[in-house]
Formats: structure tokens, C-alpha cells, sequence
């Protein structure tokens, strides 16, 4: 198989990383990268032991890195049984001096934090925990925009083996109640009042009936110091901070094992899951990601376009302890003025800022190929290595976009993973070329297959992604009643033992991958499974399409493919158009991807992550109620797909 090459990483860039040092180590030299993989998955114990001492993971490993179960290969095997660590230390470990933190935002606002200051900072809310009560293994909620205030928060719980959890303010009520709800947190962190899309929003009117719904919690904190009357356990921040004046930073290293943080499934498909994660997981899959494969280096930049919720936000606070400086970034990424939209907030920032590693979803290149932004034009980014998007496939015309519009030598990384894994199967490499439309290679250690419907390994070909080893990151349980048991359901009930992701993809012969969708809106027309990706690739390359949802209707034993565009201008959808946007379809994939009805709608429901809700229009369109309207940005665009049948489709 053949695929376009549109960057290959110079000899000076493969020589200089740590991945080529690593491997050297190892005794694998720069184009043995297969031969290195196959080994990380059949030598686990050396291989993981490689990755703690390398990237000079801090606290005591044990004398055993991996303990095989001959019963349970997956779920009861053990990484560093013995090991005692603690993630913020980890996080904070380095030169006083060095300025770890820049937060920005929307409007231009900036600080600076030495690593001296931030230490302080969470000493201080450390103390103030504890003088609240709480304890290794209690819960700490975060409600926050992205700024220095949730980073402490979540420094200072690890710092004492509490577990931290986090939404982000612009969720509703609902959405907030439904998550950190789940996990009875003592502590909360919030905020009265946020900035969002150049408004200030009123939050504390919401924070008395989020209160009110978290059974166990004792007490309440606003970080921006406003006193609001929710309880006699209510603080702001400067007094809760004063718990802790004078204050000595320590750190409880803990077992391998033992939870840092509860994530969140998107929800869509019922009540969000809560995803436990260990210390350790976290710790060494996070510097192996960003250490080897990321090519981060000490006193690079690197920002994340996030929100606290979303599990990027957890993946790029571990590049702390990179010695790498931290950019938090509160905002939206594109704002209106005078009428147009300006794509240009991202890209000031990475000019200031000098950044060397930047990370954006597809969704948000797509809008600004759509408003013409061009920062290859506009903006110096010389000091810009790498490029990384995740969220949602990147469509290959969205490769072309990056060489053509942002930087010609630059290192795109599509990346892979979820915040089930809190980690990658796919991302980039330093050692490898940027193929068109793929995800560069197989993460180290991750024992990555593509498997047909009777575990039959693909290669070429689409089928569903496993995972067939053990990996350091695996979930500890799902938070709440019966966790284990919804955890195993989820992830081995189709194939025992052997993680099955949800996700339709393919490898190539290259190593590399192309991620097709999620396999729970898979279209299924005629018997044959195609993913929803490669239409919308198709319709991104067309400047009178906005945006647009691919899903299937079961009709007469059979599936139909229905397309619903948001058009740039509206009454674009007539008979030409839908006769050509058909025709492209059928010669760029297969006549079975060519829609069977094309509707114009106004809007496409998102998560608040900004995926694609498929399935929330499927189940629409079926007269189905959608079980968890409070994971969607924009639900009420659903009630125009619930008359889908009475429109005109072509």
C-alpha cells in the first residue's frame, strides 16, 4: 500500500530525539522502530522498567515491573506492585527559577508562574485541605476555567493521594450534577463567574443547586474570592489559602495502583461512565508519550486548546514534569468581530509565547480552512516543531491544510487514545514520516491489532481496534456501584481478555493508521461495515458545506445512509448539487458510502468536547429519546432531526 509522504523528520531532528536514544539504549537503532515495538509488547518487564528510568520517573519502582495472570491476562496483570510514587511530584520536580507555567486567555490577559511560585502556591492550598479534613483517597472537584486555580487544585489533591476530578463551567447544570456527582467529592473547587465567547457569565447562581445535589460534601471554595452564601463550609480563596501560610510542600508516595484522577465517558449513550486512573498509569504512560514520541524537550512550550474536563487537559498538565513550560489557555478559540470570525487568538498566542508543541481538534482546523485563516501568512511560528490534533479523525485535505497553511517543516501528529486509556494507541514520531490521512505509528508498548469478527488480525484493511496486552494505563475500575464488573462489560465483554476500543480503523503496511470512526455509528448498508470518516472527508473538501452528520436509519432489514449538511448559506441543497456531491462520494470511496437521503439542517448536535453526536440524531430520527441530552453543547437542535421525516430530502 502507497500513501503520500508530506514530511519526513531531518537526520538532525531523528538523531537529537530521546526516542533515538532510547532505542539506542535498547540496542534497536533508528529503522528497527517495528522491531523495538514487537519487543516493548513480548518484554514488558524490561521494557516498562526501560521507560521509568529513562524518563527519570521519580519514586522507588519495586524489585518486579510487570507480574503476568496466567487466569486473567488483561485485567489482572500488574505493573510495579511494589512501587511507591506520587504524581506531583513528578510534576514538580525542577529548577526553582524555571517558569513553569504561562496562563493566557481570550482577551489577551498573561501571567507567568516560576516553578518556585507554583510550588508555593499549592503548598499552600495542601495545607488548606488538610485543615478541612481531607485525606489520601478522598475526592477533590474542580468546576474551573483553565486556569492557574484548577492546575493547583489538581497539584495539591495528588500532592496529599487525593483523587481529583473536574467539568468545566460552561457544561450545564445537568451534565456537571451527572459527573462529578457520581464520586461524592468532600472538596469543590469553583469559580462565581467566567469568561467565555467575550461575555462574562454568571456561575454562582448555578453553584447552590450543584452543591445541593453532592451528597457528602463538606466543604466549597471560590477561587475568585467572592463570598457566596452556600453553606458555613463555604471559603474563598484567600482565606482557605491562609490555612496554609508558611507552608512546606511535602508529598505521600503511594502505590502504583492507587487512583489520581476520575474522568468521564462523553456520556451519549447513557449516564457518563467514571473512569478511575492509577498514579503510576498516569505517570509513565504520559512521559513516554511525551518524552519519546512527542519529542518533548526540557524548556520547550506546549499548549493544549482544553477545558479541565476533557482528558487532553490531564495529558498536557504531565508535561510539567518534562521540565517543559506548561501554556494554559482559558477561551474560546475563535471569536466573532464585526461580524466575521477571527481565527487568530491560537496563533498570537503561539507567536508570544514562542510555542514548540501546540495541540487543536479537527473541528477547529476545519472552521478555519472555512474562514480563510492562513497563519503560515500572519503569524512567525519558527520556533513551532509540532502540531497535534485529537478529538476526532483528521481528514487527509486537513494534512494538506497544515503543509500548505500553517508550516511547510513541521511535525503533524493525528493521535489516538480516549480518556478510557488516558493515553495513546496512535500518535507521532520522530523517527517517522507524516503520511497523508494517517496516524503516524503504534504507541511503545501498546499492543495494538486491527481484528475482524473472528479475531483474525487486519492489516489493509478496515476491522475493529484492540488492544491484546496489558498496558500500565488501564482503567483501575469504573467509579460506583458494580465498578468492576461495568468496567469488564465495557471493554471485554465482545472478545475476552482482549480490549476491543470501539473504534473501526485500519493498519497499514507502514505501521501507520487511519481511524474510520466510532463502531457504534458504523453504517452497516447491505451487510458491509463502512465508516462515517471517509464521507465526511468527502464533504470537507466543499467550501458550501459548513458541517455536516453521517448516520444510519434501519429501514426494511437494511440501513439507509442519511447526510444532514449545514450549508455557509442557506436553500444551497438542490437537485445538481446533490447529483454531484453523490457523484464525488461514489468515485472517492464506494458506491456503498453514497448517502441515501441528503438533508439540509440549521445545526449539528456536539458533545461538549466537540465530537460529533450521531447517535443522538439516529435515535432522534427513530422517535427514540436520547438518554443523555445534558452531554450535548447544543441540544436543542435535535428537535429539527426529530422532523427529518417531514422535510424535503434529495
Amino acid at each position: 500500500m502507497s500513501s503520500e509522504i508530506l514530511w519526513s523528520p531531518q537526520s538532525n531532528i531523528v538523531e537529537n530525539s530521546a526516542l533515538s536514544k532510547f532505542s539506542k539504549e535498547l540496542g534497536f537503532d533508528n529503522n528497527s522502530y517495528e522491531k523495538l515495538h514487537s519487543w516493548s509488547i513480548n518484554n514488558k518487564e524490561n521494557f516498562w522498567r526501560a521507560v521509568w528510568d529513562f524518563t527519570r520517573v521519580i519514586g522507588d519502582p519495586g524489585s518486579k515491573s510487570f507480574v503476568p495472570n496466567l487466569k486473567s491476562p488483561m485485567t489482572g496483570a500488574q505493573f510495579f506492585p511494589a512501587a511507591k510514587l506520587n504524581l506531583a511530584e513528578n510534576l514538580l520536580e525542577g529548577d526553582d527559577n524555571f517558569i513553569a507555567v504561562i496562563e493566557t486567555d481570550e482577551i489577551g490577559n498573561r501571567r507567568e508562574f516560576s516553578r518556585r511560585t507554583l510550588k508555593e502556591k499549592v503548598a499552600k492550598t495542601v495545607n488548606g485541605l488538610k485543615k478541612i479534613g481531607v485525606q489520601s483517597g478522598d475526592r477533590v472537584a474542580a468546576i474551573l476555567p483553565n486556569r492557574i486555580e484548577a492546575l493547583v487544585s489538581l497539584l495539591a489533591s495528588a500532592s496529599i493521594g487525593a483523587i481529583w476530578t473536574s467539568c468545566s463551567p460552561d457544561f450545564g447544570t445537568k451534565g456537571i450534577i451527572d459527573r462529578i456527582g457520581q464520586t461524592t467529592p468532600k472538596v469543590l473547587f469553583t469559580t462565581s463567574i467566567y469568561r467565555y465567547n467575550n461575555k462574562e457569565h454568571d456561575f454562582s447562581s448555578r453553584i447552590s443547586e450543584i452543591v445541593a445535589s453532592l451528597d457528602g460534601l463538606d466543604s466549597v471554595i471560590i477561587v475568585d474570592d467572592k463570598n457566596i452564601n452556600i453553606s458555613n463550609k463555604s471559603y474563598n480563596y484567600t482565606l482557605f489559602n491562609e490555612f496554609g501560610i508558611n507552608s512546606n510542600l511535602e508529598f505521600i508516595r503511594l502505590p502504583f495502583s492507587h487512583p489520581s484522577y476520575i474522568l468521564y465517558t462523553s456520556g451519549t449513550t447513557g449516564a457518563p461512565k467514571a473512569i478511575v486512573h492509577s498514579i503510576g498509569g498516569t505517570i509513565l504512560q504520559h512521559f513516554k508519550e511525551h518524552k519519546l514520541h512527542n519529542d518533548l524537550k526540557p524548556k520547550d512550550k506546549i499548549m493544549w486548546y482544553t477545558n479541565i474536563a476533557w482528558m487532553m487537559y490531564h495529558w498536557v498538565v504531565s508535561s510539567l514534569g518534562c521540565n517543559a513550560t506548561l501554556v494554559l489557555y482559558d477561551g474560546v478559540p475563535i471569536i466573532k468581530r464585526n461580524d466575521h470570525l477571527d481565527g487568530s487568538l491560537l496563533w498570537k498566542v503561539a507567536e508570544q509565547e514562542k510555542l514548540t508543541h501546540m495541540g487543536v481538534s479537527p473541528k477547529y482546523m476545519s472552521t478555519l480552512e472555512d474562514i480563510k485563516e492562513v497563519p503560515i501568512e500572519k503569524y512567525n511560528l519558527e520556533n513551532l516543531r509540532w502540531l497535534l490534533a485529537a478529538g476526532s479523525p483528521v481528514a487527509p485535505s486537513q494534512f494538506d491544510w497544515v503543509y500548505k497553511k500553517v508550516k511547510k517543516n513541521i511535525g503533524f501528529s493525528s493521535i489516538s487514545g480516549g480518556s478510557e486509556l488516558l493515553a495513546c494507541f496512535m500518535l507521532g514520531s520522530p523517527l517517522h514520516p507524516v503520511r497523508k490521512g494517517e496516524l503516524t505509528a503504534k504507541a511503545l508498548g501498546m499492543a495494538v491489532e486491527i481484528f475482524d469478527s473472528n479475531n483474525k488480525s487486519l492489516i489493509n484493511k478496515a476491522g475493529d481496534l484492540v488492544c491484546t496486552e496489558p498496558f500500565p494505563s488501564m482503567p483501575i475500575t469504573f467509579w460506583g456501584k458494580n465498578g468492576d464488573e461495568r468496567y469488564k462489560k465495557t471493554y471485554f465483554e465482545e472478545r475476552a481478555e482482549i480490549w476491543t476500543h470501539g473504534d473501526l480503523a485500519e493498519i497499514t503496511s507502514h505501521g501507520s493508521a487511519i481511524i474510520y470512526g466510532r463502531t457504534d455509528n458504523t453504517l452497516n448498508p447491505g451487510g458491509v461495515r463502512i465508516g462515517t470518516a471517509e464521507i465526511y472527508n468527502i464533504c470537507e473538501r466543499l467550501k458550501e458545506i459548513d458541517d455536516c452528520l453521517v448516520f444510519g436509519n434501519r429501514i426494511n432489514n437494511d440501513e439507509e445512509i442519511i447526510l444532514c449538511i449545514k450549508f455557509t448559506k442557506p436553500n444551497i441543497l438542490n437537485e445538481s448539487f446533490s447529483i454531484a456531491l453523490r457523484k464525488m462520494i461514489r468515485e472517492n470511496t464506494s458506491p456503498r458510502h453514497v448517502p441515501h437521503k441528503i438533508y439540509e439542517v440549521e445545526d449539528i448536535p456536539y458533545t461538549m468536547n466537540g465530537k460529533r453526536v450521531e447517535g443522538a440524531a439516529r435515535w432522534t430520527l427513530a422517535g427514540k429519546k436520547v438518554p443523555n441530552l445534558s452531554s450535548l453543547s447544543n441540544p436543542e437542535c435535535l428537535k429539527e432531526y426529530s422532523m427529518l421525516r417531514s422535510k424535503r430530502a434529495l
